[in-house]
């Protein structure tokens, strides 16, 4: 069910959306450079104030699909505002931490919040928006959003040299607070009314189980050790937990998530897609981060200023997704997307010069951000709004674990490397290889679209081509893949 939306309401959901996204982009990308200011504060090594981001990925990534389905078959509306006063609750009690232990507590109760958030977000839109705006709408709140991801390492560099990193909460409590308050004033409740207001928990159960084993061995195992016990273990209770919830899937009435959903081949192609380009962009940052500061020997405030041109121009991804897809299909503008950042990764190893290198970083700020930002616009195109929630879950839940799994990756292989080769060549080797798989998805996206146009099965490439709603599973796709 869509609820019925006044301008006034449409505004002030687009207002609380934006600012709660934002809020969650300003934390995430400002906490990685205040990780060695909180471990001096707390007199605790560097690898233990990584628990401060490891314990936040832990608690998005296992509650996307939970908040996403919570939103459609409760109502959104309750959703988004129980999300929004945990993340502001969160934001307070990381301000207040006396020790590490409580901040980490604090960082979980933070990520539990911005798991309900941010898949609701996504439907609230895809809701009280009719289809001619939807889009846009998208667009323009993942542009605000992107704003936080910009300002995030200027923020977190410069509040972590300056008064202190608790500066970064002090921030983000009033201003999820102000998000809670609009949203609590004009947000519509909508929900998915082909079910009953019953929630899978055997389900969620299991898909936390699993998603919490398999994050917290990527996490720590570097650290643990890849054979080790622990991580071995924790590898095992993903796979077993993992199947558990496949067999649950396919049998409960009601599911958690409608397997039915990787039918939808534009579903899945657009996830996957976003997926690869999140990863790339995960370890772009990631390399780019250790390459300022331990090859170019700069500064955290001096690094987060580089950092402002690629993040800016993610910023105004958003709204650039939004009038690409009055041109393109979605799937066309996701290998697009991935076309960019698979050219700027590979450039960015070739370059040296500061006045090549920072537009270069930033052309792969414009892909990877173009990539993973417009995944989740592109999945409310091509699946039935009352399963918004459900497909943002999914969705968002591949791009933050995979996102995480390719960090890992990243840290074993420049560990493996830097015997034999320098830092420095070991994070182009691993620039070049991401940016070469970014560019052979973006072919294989291409080349199944045009199987699939053979078939008759999508609209061609051309917006302009006459063709009529595409049905995938009765979900129509508003507008073709």
């Amino acid at each position: 069910m869509r609820a019925e939306s006044s301008s006034a309401a449409r505004t002030g959901a687009f207002t609380a959306v934006a600012l709660a996204l934002f809020c969650i982009q300003l934390d995430f990308f400002a906490l990685n450079l205040a990780i060695p200011g909180i471990a001096d504060e707390f007199g605790v090594t560097a690898a233990a104030a990584q628990w401060t981001l490891s314990a936040y990925m832990l608690a998005v990534g296992c509650f996307f699909i939970v908040g996403g389905r919570l939103g459609d078959v409760f109502g959104r509306r309750g959703t988004l505002l129980a999300g929004l006063t945990l993340f502001a609750a969160g934001s307070v009690g990381c301000a207040l931490a006396p020790g590490l232990a409580l901040l980490v507590v604090a960082r979980i109760v933070q990520g539990i919040g911005a798991g309900f958030v941010f898949p609701v977000s996504v439907a609230v839109i895809s809701n009280a928006f009719p289809d001619e705006t939807r889009a846009r709408a998208l667009g323009a709140a993942f542009g605000i959003a992107n704003i936080g991801t910009a300002l995030g390492p200027f923020v977190g560099g410069g509040f972590t040299e300056g008064p202190g990193w608790r500066w970064i909460f002090w921030l983000l409590a009033p201003l999820s607070a102000l998000a809670l308050l609009i949203a609590i004033a004009y947000v519509p409740d909508s929900r998915d009314t082909s079910v009953p207001r019953q929630l899978d928990l055997i389900g969620c159960f299991t898909i936390v189980c699993c998603l919490a084993a398999v994050t917290l061995a990527v996490e720590r195992g570097s650290a643990w050790g890849w054979d080790h016990a622990r991580t071995l273990t924790l590898f095992a209770v993903a796979v077993v937990t993992g199947g558990l919830f496949l067999l649950r899937e396919r049998l409960a009435r009601h599911p958690l998530v409608d397997l039915r959903l990787f039918r939808n081949i534009p579903y899945v192609l657009v996830t996957g897609m976003g997926s690869v380009a999140n990863m790339g962009y995960a370890v772009t940052v990631f390399l780019a981060t250790l390459y300022l500061q331990g090859v170019r020997h700069l500064s955290p405030f001096v690094a987060g200023i580089v950092f402002l041109a690629p993040a800016l121009v993610v910023a105004l991804t958003g709204p650039l997704g939004a009038r690409l897809s009055q041109r393109m299909r979605p799937t066309a503008v996701m290998a697009l997307a991935g076309a960019i950042a698979g050219t700027g990764m590979i450039t960015l190893t070739h370059v040296t010069a500061w006045w090549l290198y920072v537009p270069v970083f930033a052309w792969c700020g414009l892909g990877l951000g173009l990539g993973w930002t417009f995944s989740s616009v592109a999945t409310q195109q091509v699946v039935p709004p009352a399963r918004a929630g459900e497909a943002s879950g999914v969705l968002l839940t591949f791009l933050v674990t995979l996102g995480a799994i390719a960090l890992a990756g990243a840290a074993s292989a420049i560990i493996a490397m830097t015997p034999e080769r320098t830092p420095e060549e070991a994070y182009d080797t691993i620039l070049r290889f991401g940016g070469a798989v970014i560019l052979l998805a973006s072919l294989v996206v291409m080349a199944v679209r045009h199987r699939l146009v053979v078939h008759g099965k999508v609209p061609p490439l051309s917006m302009r081509a006459p063709w009529p709603p595409v049905e995938a599973d009765g979900a129509s796709t508003r507008g073709g893949p």
